[in-house]
């Protein structure tokens, strides 16, 4: 299949709906072969027969990316079946409850913590070495604006998201050298199914006031994201590392 991706090989974690689901069909129909990587079995290979509609191949792994086993599996399969890793993007995310910082369940941070950050540095101590192996690659940490700013009574997932910036910004001035180029993408407010879990559905007061803190007065698309991640792993942007790309509306800059 032809495309700017052809040939390649992308790994892509949180791939069972939402940016992931839309990162995965990105890569797919620029030619990549896709890896779908999440806990949900069922939407995993929704997905990866989307990407066979589109004229890819795929398949799915299921993977905690909390678990190192689970991640050591997920990049053991992709070189396995694919001989090479090119592409990665460690998108797996979890919203957490919501609570004041001193009300935060410890159990809520822990488990947030685990998947939102501990799951991108998991994904990463396993993908970089293939990568190196194979003479380079390109990695895309799904961040948030609140890894940029802060939101009140989201702790734990803001505090991951920093950290999640910190990380990427690590790893791109380790591996600069040898070519792999590690970015993170900060997406605003995106119509998902994370959001439809909380209520913010379209036609409701809470989707309209969301919608009205963008100055682009709109929520953002997966698709739209999966476009940044795309760019990003491609050799358009061959001298971009240690970035974390705000695609938001314009919600930062106020």
């Amino acid at each position: 299949m032809a495309g700017e991706f052809a040939g390649k090989v992308a790994v892509v974690t949180g791939a069972s709906s939402g940016i992931g689901r839309a990162t995965a069909l990105a890569f797919a129909r620029e030619g990549a072969s896709v890896v779908v990587a999440d806990r949900d079995e069922a939407g995993g290979q929704e997905t990866v027969a989307m990407i066979r509609d589109v004229g890819s191949t795929a398949f799915h792994v299921t993977c905690d990316v909390s678990q190192d086993a689970d991640v050591a599996r997920m990049v053991d399969a992709t070189v396995r079946t694919y001989g090479r890793l090119d592409c990665a993007c460690n998108n797996a995310g979890i919203e957490g409850v919501q609570a004041t910082t001193a009300e935060y369940p410890c159990e809520e941070w822990d488990r947030v913590l685990a998947v939102n950050l501990t799951g991108v540095w998991l994904c990463m101590k396993h993908e970089i070495p293939v990568m190196l192996a194979h003479g380079g690659g390109a990695i895309v940490n799904m961040a948030s604006i609140l890894g940029v700013v802060g939101f009140a009574t989201a702790a734990a997932y803001t505090a991951a998201k920093h950290g999640v910036v910190g990380l990427t910004k690590v790893a791109a001035v380790e591996y600069a050298t040898q070519g792999i180029r590690v970015n993170a993408v900060c997406p605003g407010f995106i119509a998902t199914p994370l959001l439809d879990r909380a209520g913010i559905t379209p036609g409701t007061d809470m989707y309209a006031m969301i919608a009205n803190l963008h100055p682009i007065k709109r929520l953002g698309t997966p698709e739209e994201i999966a476009e940044a991640v795309l760019w990003l792993c491609s050799e358009k942007a061959s001298f971009v590392t240690g970035d974390a790309m705000l695609v938001d509306g314009g919600y930062v800059a106020q």
